[in-house]
C-alpha cells in the first residue's frame, strides 16, 4: 500500500504522465475521432463523476502477482490489476465483483492507442478507485451489499476480458490480447483471497464489462463452492445487433472484427459457437440462451450508449440530423421519437423469453442513461429512477436474496418521471 509522501508522488508521477501522453498522442486522437471505430472506445461509459460524492471511498490498485509469467497482461504488456475492499460482518464470507466498462478495439490501430490510456495499460491506471453505487461501504447507498467483499476490476484488454492471441502492430510494438488469460488470473488471484471459500458470490459488470459478465457466468459459477449462492447481474450491456438508421448492421460488422483481431472465438461458450458463428456469440442475445446460473439484466430501453453507437453511429446521419437528439433526449423531434420506440420494442421483443426463465431477473426502464449499477444516484438514492417505487438496488436485493419476483418493465418514455436523462449539452 502507498501513503502518506509516496503516495502524493505517486499521484503527482500519474498525473504527468497521462498530461505527457495526452500532449503526445492529441494529433492521433483527433484523426482516431474520426473514425467509426472512436465512438466504440468512448471510455465514459459511467455516469460522470457529478453524480460520485466527493467523500466516496477510495481503494487501492493491486497488480496481479507473477502475471507476466502467465501471459495475463494488458495490451501493453503491463500487468492488469484490481481494487479489493475488504467486507466486515455478516459479509466478511460475501462477495461482489464488478468488471468495469470500457468499449472494444477492433484494428490494430485503435488497440495500439489504448495502449496509452488506462484502458490497455496499468501504467495509467488510477492508484485509488472510488467505490460507489453497488462498490459502496455505506448501508444508506448500497443496502444489501455494503458490507461485502467488494471488488472493481479493471478493463485492459479491449474484447470483454475474452481474446488470447499477439500482434505486431504497424509502430513495431506488439499488441497482447490476452483477455481470457486475465480473467483466469484474477480469479485465481482473488480465490486465493477468500472468494474461493465464499457463500455468497455476486459477478458483475457494466457496457463491456457487462457483456464479458454474459461470456464467462456460467465459469465464474463453476470456480465457486457448490453450496454458494452465486449470481450474475449485466448493466448496460445487452448490445442489440440491430440495423441502424441507414439500414447497415453497424454492430454486427464492429464485433465480427473484434472477434476476428482477438482470437476470441474459442473463448466463447462451446454451446453457442457450436449452433452459430463466434461473432454472433459475441451478442447478450445469443449467450443468454444457455446461461444456467442464474442472471438479472439491468438495462435502459434508451440506453444513450447504443443510440449514439448502434442506433444512430457517425456514419449513418452524415448530415447530423440525429446530433441534437443524440446529446439529449429532450431535443428529439417526433419521428426519431418513433424511431427510439422500434428500438425499445426491439430489445422488449428479444427479452420476452427470458423474462419468463426461472431465476431471471430484469429491470429495464425509460431513461437516457448508462451504467447505473456504478452511481450512487441511479443506484439507489431519494433521486432514483423507481419502477413500482422501487430503486434498481432494492429490485436487484429483492431478486439475489428471493424477497419477492423481480421483473420490471418500464412505460415507454417519457413517462416516467423519477428518471435520470444524461445530457451531453
Amino acid at each position: 500500500m502507498v501513503t502518506g509522501t509516496l503516495a502524493i508522488y505517486h499521484r503527482l508521477r500519474q498525473w504527468w504522465i497521462r498530461v505527457t501522453a495526452v500532449v503526445s498522442g492529441a494529433i492521433l486522437f483527433i484523426a482516431f475521432l474520426l473514425t467509426l471505430t472512436s465512438w466504440f472506445l468512448n471510455p465514459s461509459t459511467e455516469e460522470p463523476q457529478s453524480l460520485i460524492p466527493s467523500g466516496s471511498n477510495l481503494v487501492d490498485l493491486t497488480l496481479i502477482r507473477n502475471a507476466d509469467e502467465k501471459g495475463a497482461v494488458c495490451l501493453d504488456g503491463s500487468r492488469p490489476g484490481y481494487h479489493l475492499q475488504r467486507g466486515f460482518g455478516s459479509g466478511s464470507d460475501s462477495w461482489v465483483l464488478h468488471l468495469e466498462s470500457g468499449g472494444w478495439c477492433d484494428s490494430a490501430d485503435s488497440c495500439s492507442y489504448r495502449q496509452g490510456t488506462p484502458l490497455g495499460s496499468s501504467h495509467y491506471m488510477e492508484l485509488q478507485a472510488s467505490f460507489v453505487g453497488i462498490l459502496s461501504q455505506a448501508p444508506s447507498e448500497n443496502p444489501d451489499f455494503y458490507n461485502w467483499n467488494r471488488v472493481k476490476i479493471r478493463y485492459c484488454d479491449g474484447a470483454s476480458f475474452s481474446g488470447d492471441t499477439e500482434v505486431q502492430a504497424k509502430s513495431g510494438r506488439k499488441l497482447f490480447f490476452r483477455g481470457q488469460r486475465i480473467w483466469e488470473a484474477i480469479m485465481e488471484e482473488l480465490l486465493s483471497e477468500g472468494l474461493g471459500k465464499a457463500k455468497q458470490a455476486f459477478l458483475t459488470g457494466c457496457s463491456a464489462g457487462g457483456l464479458a459478465i454474459y461470456i464467462h457466468c456460467d465459469s465464474f459459477r463453476a470456480l465457486m463452492p457448490k453450496e454458494a449462492n452465486v449470481k450474475c447481474l449485466g448493466d448496460a450491456s445487452f448490445f442489440l445487433d440491430v440495423k441502424d438508421v441507414s439500414g447497415k448492421r453497424t454492430m454486427q460488422s464492429f464485433y465480427k472484427e473484434v472477434v476476428r483481431l482477438q482470437n476470441v472465438g474459442k473463448n466463447l461458450p462451446a454451446d453457442c459457437t457450436k449452433r452459430t458463428e463466434p461473432s454472433q456469440c459475441f451478442f447478450p442475445h445469443e449467450l443468454i440462451k444457455t446461461i444456467k446460473t442464474p442472471l438479472f439484466i439491468l438495462n435502459s430501453a434508451y440506453d444513450y450508449w447504443q443510440i449514439q453507437n448502434v442506433l444512430v453511429p457517425e456514419d449513418s446521419d452524415p448530415r447530423g440530423h440525429w446530433l441534437r437528439c443524440k446529446k439529449n433526449i429532450h431535443n428529439c423531434h417526433p419521428n426519431q421519437i418513433e424511431i427510439l420506440q422500434g428500438f425499445r420494442t426491439s430489445l422488449l421483443h428479444t427479452l420476452s423469453e427470458f423474462q419468463h426463465k426461472k431465476d431471471a431477473g430484469m429491470f429495464i426502464n425509460s431513461c437516457f442513461v448508462h451504467c447505473q449499477t456504478m452511481s450512487n444516484v441511479t443506484w439507489h438514492s431519494p433521486k432514483s429512477p423507481k419502477i413500482n417505487n422501487r430503486t434498481i438496488a432494492e429490485a436487484v436485493g429483492d431478486w439475489y436474496f428471493g424477497r419477492r419476483e423481480a421483473i420490471y418493465v418500464d412505460c415507454p418514455y417519457p413517462c416516467n418521471p423519477t428518471c435520470y436523462h444524461r445530457n451531453f449539452n
